[in-house]
């Protein structure tokens, strides 16, 4: 298929979009909004197909690269759903103890571009971990709409524990230094900021991306230095941000935000027309450099 960026899409298209995969709107209704965008012989069937994740566009570090060593474990998560199984990736050639950091998937599971996300985390030299909330359901089905369905059946304060349980889980492992940051990308960012709540200063950084935030007496427990990356289009989530900011000040937490204007929401995910290249890899430039000085520091 023929890779589009946000470029070629209407932006009311894309909002529509955004609305279906966030669980606003069914996948019918999505198609009938979309029908007055498709002309010249295109669908609004084809117009949907052309939105949806392509995972051959994802591979970064390939899953056989030599840097590193990769395995799915299962964690111990007695608070929550008995249970999380991962991907975890290490260095091939590590020495020694490493810095940690939990990956956080969206909201369809661990699939193929946060194992990616994972990856390129162990060719940078940190301990990678990226949990399944699918877990309890079976895990990521290998489909994302499917994955979609699942995720709006797990019962989301234990998904939360199962979380919690995977981040301390990581920082006790024999080769973590015991230093972890958390990086999540929509609902995995919503995570992030979870974490950053519930481990107070046992979460040495966390990076959410475009994540909804926590309230203002969740977000007054905020020990850790954040580094909040949001997109310029993404008023759903914006939205909550200067409440956050308010609290995070008022504390005395150390944070940078940063909003990447004309980018959409979900423009990290190189699998998807929302990827907004230029964001990505800078964003990314700066939470390498973010967990560097906190996670390895």
């Amino acid at each position: 298929m023929e890779r589009k960026t946000a470029a070629d899409y209407p932006q009311e298209l894309l909002n529509l979009f955004d609305g279906y995969v966030h669980g606003a709107i069914d996948r019918r209704a999505f198609l009938d909004g979309a029908q007055k965008f498709a002309v010249g012989g295109l669908t609004a069937a084809a117009i949907f197909e052309s939105l949806r994740p392509n995972y051959a566009w994802a591979e970064q570090v390939p899953k056989t690269d030599s840097r590193i060593k990769t395995e799915y474990v299962t964690v111990p998560s007695p608070k929550g759903n008995g249970s999380i199984k991962g991907y975890l990736v290490r260095p091939a050639k590590a020495t020694g103890k490493l810095p940690g950091v939990i990956v956080v998937h969206e909201n369809r599971g661990l699939n193929p571009y946060i194992e990616d996300v994972a990856r390129r985390l162990g060719t940078e030299n940190f301990v990678a971990f990226a949990p399944d909330g699918l877990t309890s359901v079976g895990g990521y089905p290998g489909d994302d709409e499917k994955g979609g369905e699942l995720f709006r059946t797990v019962d989301r304060p234990k998904m939360n524990e199962d979380f919690v349980a995977a981040a301390k889980w990581l920082k006790a492992h024999a080769q973590c230094s015991g230093k972890i940051g958390a990086v999540g990308f929509c609902f995995g960012g919503a995570v992030t900021n979870m974490l950053a709540v519930t481990l107070g200063a046992d979460l040495a950084a966390g990076v959410p991306y475009y994540g909804g935030q926590p309230n203002a007496e969740d977000a007054a427990k905020v020990k850790s230095p954040l580094l909040l990356q949001y997109a310029g289009l993404d008023k759903r989530v914006n939205d909550g941000w200067p409440a956050y900011e308010a609290v995070l000040k008022a504390h005395k937490v150390p944070y940078t935000a940063h909003i990447y204007e004309g980018a959409n929401h979900g423009f990290h995910n190189d699998t998807t027309p929302r990827y907004d290249e230029a964001s990505a890899k800078l964003s990314w430039k700066r939470t390498l450099d973010f967990f560097n000085k906190h996670v390895r520091g």
